[in-house]
């Protein structure tokens, strides 16, 4: 009785993390499309929009590892993981386009990001 106890509450721990990765995620892509506009208009908009970058692709690979964690230990589904693992993969892609300076690919594919991160915060 106790195991079963302490295995539940492991998993709505693991469910809890997972939430809150997500969030952070789409706070973060959030905050790059602020930084964006910033970008534009003011002289420190590039290094926000650069530190922000980096912070979004550490919440990126936190929602990742927040997935594994509650897959593995916590007997969850392995979807997660797999939604988690295509949105690094996206964030990777989107990292890569930023810095060689192709906006046509860089904004749409922000766009789809946030929409996607949205999507999985609704869904958790």
């Amino acid at each position: 009785m106790a195991t079963q106890v302490t295995a539940t509450a492991n998993a709505q721990r693991s469910a809890s993390l997972l939430r809150i990765a997500i969030a952070l995620q789409t706070l973060t892509i959030f905050l790059q499309a602020v930084s964006a506009g910033l970008l534009l208009t003011s002289s420190y908009g590039e290094m926000l929009h650069s530190v922000g970058a980096r912070v979004m692709y550490g919440a990126s690979m936190l929602y990742v590892l927040a997935a594994v964690l509650a897959w593995k230990p916590g007997g969850g589904s392995p979807r997660p993981v797999w939604h988690a693992s295509g949105f690094l993969a996206l964030a990777s892609v989107q990292v890569v386009v930023g810095i060689a300076h192709v906006p046509s690919v860089h904004l749409p594919l922000g766009v789809l990001m946030f929409g996607l991160s949205v999507l999985a915060l609704a869904r958790r």
